[in-house]
C-alpha cells in the first residue's frame, strides 16, 4: 500500500469502529464478561494506541533517526504485519499497562469519539505528508512486535482498530446469548 492508500485504511477502518460505537447503549457500551474491556474500554485502548503513532509521525526525521534508528531491511507487507500481530496474541502477547484503559463511564463517548476522530484525522494527514522512502526508513518501538517501519506502524494501527471492533462485537454476542 501506498501512503495514501494507507491513510484511507486508517481513515475507513476507525470510522467503522466509531460507527459501532456510536450505535451501542450506555448498557451495551458498558458491558463486558469477566476479565475482558467494555466497548468504551476499547475505545480508550485505541486511542492511547494513536496518540503515540501521531505523535511519532510528527517528529522530524533526525529525531526519529536519533532515538530510534533507521531499518535494516524492507517493510513486511500489510497481510504480514497482520500474520506477526496474530502470531504474538496466540503466543500470549497482551497490552502493557500503559495502553490498558481504566475503568470509564458511558458519559464520556463523546469525548472520546471526538479525541479519536480528531488523533486519525491527524494522523492520515502525516502520512500523507511524507515520502514513500521515510515511511520505509525510519523505525519505531511496538511493545508487542518490535523495532517497525512507520509504514508497518501505520499497517498495525489499521488493522489494530479491527482487532477491538472484533472483540467488541464478540462482546456484544456474549450479551445476546444470556
Amino acid at each position: 500500500m501506498n501512503r495514501t492508500e494507507i491513510a484511507a485504511r486508517l481513515a475507513a477502518n476507525h470510522k467503522i469502529f466509531l460507527e459501532q460505537i456510536n450505535r451501542l447503549s450506555d448498557t451495551d457500551l458498558c458491558y463486558a464478561p469477566e476479565g475482558k474491556w467494555t466497548a468504551i474500554q476499547q475505545l480508550d485502548h485505541i486511542i492511547r494506541s494513536v496518540s503515540p503513532v501521531n505523535m511519532a509521525m510528527g517528529l522530524p526525521k533526525f529525531i526519529l533517526k536519533w532515538k530510534f534508528g533507521t531499518a535494516n531491511r524492507p517493510s513486511k507487507t500489510y497481510e504480514q504485519l497482520v500474520e506477526k500481530y496474530h502470531r504474538k496474541l496466540l503466543e500470549g502477547g497482551r497490552a502493557s499497562a500503559r495502553f490498558t484503559p481504566p475503568a470509564i463511564t458511558a458519559d464520556q463517548k463523546k469525548a472520546l469519539v471526538h479525541k479519536l476522530q480528531k488523533l486519525v484525522q491527524a494522523l492520515c494527514n502525516k502520512t500523507n505528508h511524507h515520502s514513500e522512502e521515510t515511511l520505509d526508513t525510519y523505525i519505531l518501538p511496538h511493545p508487542l512486535l518490535g523495532k517497525l517501519t512507520l509504514r508497518e506502524m501505520l499497517y498495525f494501527t489499521a488493522h489494530h482498530v479491527l482487532h477491538h471492533l472484533e472483540a467488541v462485537n464478540k462482546n456484544l454476542k456474549n450479551t445476546n446469548a444470556e
